[in-house]
C-alpha cells in the first residue's frame, strides 16, 4: 500500500503520493471508460437517425412512464415511510420495537421476488382467485400494468424513507415543538413548521433512494409487463434493437442525473438538530389501534403475501417439469463464487481510492472518488448493455466470461466498499501509523500492521455489503453471464418465463436468507437502534 504522508489530520492536499494517486485514477478510469462506449455508439447512430428515434411516440411514452412510476412510487414511500416513522418514534405506540423491525423487514425481499409472489397471488387464476372462486369471484382487478408495479415498488422501498427518517426524528431535539406548542400552535402546525424543516434532509436522502431504485429496477416492470426504461432497453437490445436500446439508455443516466440534481435542490444546506432531549412521547389516544392497524396492515402486505404464497408452493412440492428447470445445489455455489470474488475485488479496487480520499483530500481525490459512483447510479441494465458493447468490440478476450460478470458488479458495487473504507479510514489517528514509522516500520508495513487492522471492522463490512447485495443482481447478470453459467437469480427469471413458478420457491428462499443477512450487516455496521 502507499506511504502514509505527514498529513496531521488528513487534511494536507499538497503531497499527492504518486502511485496512490495512479492507483486510483486507474480505477476510476475503469469504471467511467465502459460508460464512454454508450456515447461513441449514439454518435455512430447519426444525429438524424437519433432524434427520430428519441422523438418516436413509443419512445415518449417509454420516458413518460418511467416519469410517471418513479413519481408515484417516491410520493407512496414518502405517505408510507415518514408516517410509520414518526409512530415508532415519536408516539406511545404499543411494541414499537416490533414495529420498527417487521415494517424494515420487506426490504429484504428483492422487488423481482415480491413481484413474481403478488403475480402468483393475484393474477388470473392466481391464489386468491382460486380461494374466492367458491364465493363467485371470477376474477380480481388487473395486477399487470402501472397499478402493480407501483404497489410492488413501495412495498419493497418504502422503508428507505423509514429508515433515514427515523435517524432524523431520533436524533431531533424535541424541546423545539414543545416551544411551538407553548406558542399556541396545534400538533400539525408544530409538525410543519418544526419537525418537517428538520427531518427534510433524511425524506429527502430516502426518497433518493427509492427514486433511483425504481428507476433502475428491471425485474418488477417485466413482471408487471409495464413498459418502462430498464424493460424496453433490454427487450429492444434482445431484439437486435441496438440503436435504441442505446438512445434509451443515454435518456436513462440524464433522467438519473436529473434525480440526483433535484435531491440536492430539496435537501439543501440544512442539518438535523443532534445531541438534543427527547421527551415524553405523544399519547395517541383514540388514535392508537388505527395506527397499530396501519402498521400491521403494511407489514402484512409486504411480508405475508409473498411468504405466504412462497410457503405454499414449498408445501405443495416442486412441479414435475424438464431437467433443465430442476434446481440444483450449484446454482447457489455459482452464486457464492462471483459474489465472493466481486467483494475481494471491489475491497481491492476501493482500498487506494478510499485511503487517498480520505487521508489526502483534495480536487483530484474528489474526482476520483465521484467517479466510482457513476457505476452505482447507472442502473444495471445500461452497465450490462455497455458491457456488451465494450467487451465485444474491445475486451474480446475476457467477453462472456467470469471477468467480464466479476467486472461489471465491481463497477456496480465498488461505491459500497469505498463509502465503508473511507469513514474507516477517516476514523484512524494518523498519528499511530507515523509512532510505528519512527519505531523502525517501513510505510507498507505501518499499514498492515497499524492501519489495516483498526480499518478491518469497516472493511468486512463494506465486502459483506458487496457480496450480498451482488446476490441479488439480476439484469446485469442476465446480460453478462458466460453461456451455459446459471445462478439463483438467473434461476428463478428462467422458471418465472417458462411459467414454473414453483421451481423457483428454493433459490427464492436463499435469497430471502441472504438479504436478511444484508439487514443484519446493516444493522451491527452502522448502529441502527431500534429501540
Amino acid at each position: 500500500m502507499a506511504t502514509e504522508q505527514q498529513t496531521g489530520t488528513g487534511g494536507g492536499d499538497d503531497e499527492q503520493p504518486l502511485g496512490l494517486t495512479i492507483a486510483s485514477g486507474a480505477v476510476a478510469a475503469a469504471v467511467v471508460v465502459p460508460l464512454l462506449w454508450l456515447v461513441k455508439t449514439a454518435l455512430d447512430v447519426g444525429f438524424a437517425e437519433a432524434v427520430s428515434l428519441v422523438t418516436r411516440p413509443t419512445t415518449v411514452e417509454v420516458f413518460l412512464n418511467s416519469a410517471v412510476l418513479v413519481t408515484l412510487v417516491t410520493a407512496a414511500c414518502i405517505g408510507l415511510g415518514v408516517p410509520l416513522a414518526y409512530l415508532t418514534v415519536r408516539t406511545d405506540l404499543p411494541f414499537k420495537r416490533f414495529w420498527t423491525v417487521v415494517v424494515s423487514l420487506p426490504l429484504v425481499i428483492p422487488s423481482y421476488i415480491g413481484a413474481f409472489a403478488f403475480v402468483s397471488a393475484f393474477g388470473p387464476r392466481g391464489a386468491f382467485q382460486r380461494l374466492l372462486a367458491p364465493l363467485g369471484v371470477e376474477s380480481l382487478p388487473e395486477i399487470y400494468g402501472l397499478p402493480g408495479a407501483v404497489l410492488v415498488l413501495t412495498l419493497y422501498t418504502y422503508p428507505y424513507v423509514f429508515i433515514t427518517t427515523r435517524a432524523a426524528l431520533k436524533s431531533m431535539d424535541t424541546t423545539l415543538i414543545d416551544a411551538a406548542r407553548t406558542l399556541n400552535h396545534s400538533r400539525w402546525e408544530a409538525f410543519k413548521r418544526v419537525t418537517v424543516p428538520q427531518i427534510r434532509p433524511a425524506v429527502a436522502a430516502g426518497s433518493l433512494l427509492t427514486a433511483l431504485y425504481v428507476l433502475s429496477d428491471f425485474g418488477t416492470p417485466a413482471i408487471m409487463r409495464f413498459d418502462a426504461f430498464t424493460r424496453v432497453i433490454y427487450v429492444e437490445f434482445g431484439t437486435f434493437g441496438r440503436d435504441t436500446a442505446t438512445l434509451l439508455s443515454l435518456q436513462l443516466i440524464a433522467v438519473t442525473l436529473l434525480i440526483l440534481t433535484l435531491e440536492s435542490k430539496i435537501r439543501g444546506d440544512e442539518r438535523t438538530t443532534t445531541g438534543g432531549r427527547s421527551g415524553a412521547p405523544m399519547p395517541l389516544g383514540r388514535w392508537k389501534y388505527p395506527a397499530l392497524g396501519f402498521a400491521a396492515l403494511v407489514a402484512t402486505v409486504g411480508l405475508l403475501v409473498p411468504l405466504g404464497i412462497l410457503f405454499t408452493w414449498l408445501a405443495q412440492g416442486v412441479a414435475a417439469t424438464s431437467g433443465s428447470l430442476a434446481f440444483q445445489p450449484e446454482y447457489a455455489f455459482n452464486s457464492v463464487l462471483v459474489a465472493a470474488a466481486t467483494a475481494g475485488a471491489a475491497t481491492l479496487a476501493g482500498l487506494p481510492v478510499a485511503y487517498l480520499a480520505a487521508r489526502h483530500p483534495s480536487r483530484l481525490s474528489s474526482v476520483f472518488e465521484r467517479a466510482t459512483y457513476v457505476g452505482y447510479a447507472v442502473p444495471g441494465v445500461v452497465l450490462g448493455l455497455a458491457l456488451v458493447f465494450f467487451g465485444s468490440s474491445y475486451a474480446t478476450p475476457i467477453y462472456q466470461t467470469l471477468y467480464l460478470l466479476v467486472f461489471a458488479y465491481v463497477i456496480r458495487f465498488l461505491p459500497q466498499a469505498i463509502g465503508s473504507l473511507r469513514a474507516s479510514f477517516l476514523r484512524v489517528d494518523p498519528a499511530l501509523p507515523e509512532a510505528a514509522r519512527t519505531l523502525g516500520e517501513t510505510p507498507s508495513g505501518a499499514f498492515r500492521h497499524v492501519t489495516l487492522p483498526l480499518v478491518a471492522p469497516g472493511l468486512f463490512g463494506g465486502a459483506a455489503l458487496v457480496f450480498l447485495t451482488t446476490m441479488k443482481e439480476l439484469p446485469a447478470t442476465l446480460l453478462l453471464r458466460p453461456s451455459g453459467f446459471s445462478t439463483l437469480v438467473t434461476h428463478i427469471w428462467t422458471a418465472y418465463e417458462q411459467g414454473y413458478f414453483g421451481q423457483a420457491v428454493v433459490p427464492a428462499f436463499i435469497l430471502l436468507f441472504v438479504s436478511g443477512l444484508s439487514m443484519l450487516v446493516i444493522i451491527t455496521q452502522e448502529g441502527y437502534d431500534v429501540k
